[in-house]
């Protein structure tokens, strides 16, 4: 098994958190070429897998790339569901933000595996300055407007999210927040322990087991506090967060290129989708529109589609 190299190590200003296991290595294999190509400034990533995944993982360690084990955070995490909630995925939102008690980066960037980069980044993406994270807080008033995200996640989630206010005695009727890809600061996640975690016995599965919103918890907690400086970048990454979502994209023929001219990268979101495995953000429409419809009604509207063309162009002529 390769060792993780934890010690030894000066804390950075800026770094990468990546989350995976094995189920998910084609995905975090993509992403980690993604990497690769863009991330021109080097900037530090550490992967954290299940210990009996660091070997499989281990290809991608290099200069930049360092894996840990899950182990690491082993007095933190649960082997039991909490609130319905299998345990793998609350140990990945334990571990997006015990992360920052191993003082390796003082802000860090967690990058979920179905994720891909897009385009060129560094530091300016990140950071207001270079003690200041940007904070990715939106109110995502569209996705309360799609009909099918509103009854699949909205109302569960806003309940969810008020909750979360509740408890903190947080009071903004906007809500500000996001899904994930937080740029995190370690200030902003250490007041959350020492102020309101502590003096309530609470360990971060207390707080989740109240809401499992880790991102909410910490916006939210940033908000209130204010340990650092608050300044406001949009997403960045677009989230394709249902199948409607998705193929409306491959209807308006929206590439890569043209993504990448306001992201940094592109989530297909693996909860709807992982069934295909890796999407390609290059997919042609036609694939991309015949997941869901299927070949046979695919072709019969794009013949259909090119009859009225045909009948329209006639028309016009004469």
């Amino acid at each position: 098994m390769t060792e993780p190299r934890l010690h030894g190590r000066t804390q950075v200003p800026l770094g990468i958190l990546v989350k995976s296991y094995r189920e998910d290595f084609s995905l975090a294999e993509r992403l980690m070429e993604s990497l690769d190509q863009h991330n021109v400034e080097a900037l530090p990533i550490w992967i954290v897998v299940p210990d009996e995944d660091i070997d499989l993982f281990s290809r991608f360690t290099s200069k930049t790339t360092e894996l840990l084990p899950e182990s690491v955070f082993a007095d933190q995490l649960t082997d039991q569901s909490l609130g319905g909630i299998r345990p793998g995925y609350i140990n990945q939102e334990v571990i997006k933000l015990a992360f920052s008690g191993l003082g390796l980066a003082n802000n860090y960037l967690p990058i979920d595996s179905d994720a891909v980069i897009l385009r060129p980044f560094g530091a300016k993406d990140l950071m207001f300055d270079d003690q200041t994270p940007f904070s990715i807080l939106v109110e995502d008033n569209d996705l309360k407007v799609d009909p099918a995200y509103y009854e699949q996640n909205w109302i569960g989630r806003s309940q969810s999210l008020a909750k979360i206010a509740e408890i903190l005695d947080f009071q903004d009727l906007r809500m500000l927040t996001c899904h994930g890809h937080q740029i995190l600061s370690t200030r902003v996640i250490e007041s959350l322990n020492e102020d309101f975690l502590a003096p309530k016995g609470w360990t971060y599965l207390d707080m989740l087991a109240e809401s499992p919103y880790e991102f909410s918890w910490y916006n939210f907690w940033l908000q209130k506090s204010r340990p650092i400086r608050i300044e406001i970048r949009e997403p960045l990454f677009k989230v394709v967060h249902s199948a409607s979502q998705h193929i409306e994209l491959a209807l308006r023929h929206i590439s890569p290129d043209d993504i990448a001219r306001g992201y940094l990268g592109f989530v297909i979101n693996s909860n709807f989708s992982k069934s295909w495995g890796p999407i390609s953000p290059n997919e042609p429409a036609e694939l991309t529109l015949a997941r869901y419809l299927g070949w046979g009604l695919l072709l019969r509207t794009l013949s259909r589609k090119f009859t009225l063309s045909i009948r329209t162009r006639l028309r016009t002529r004469k």
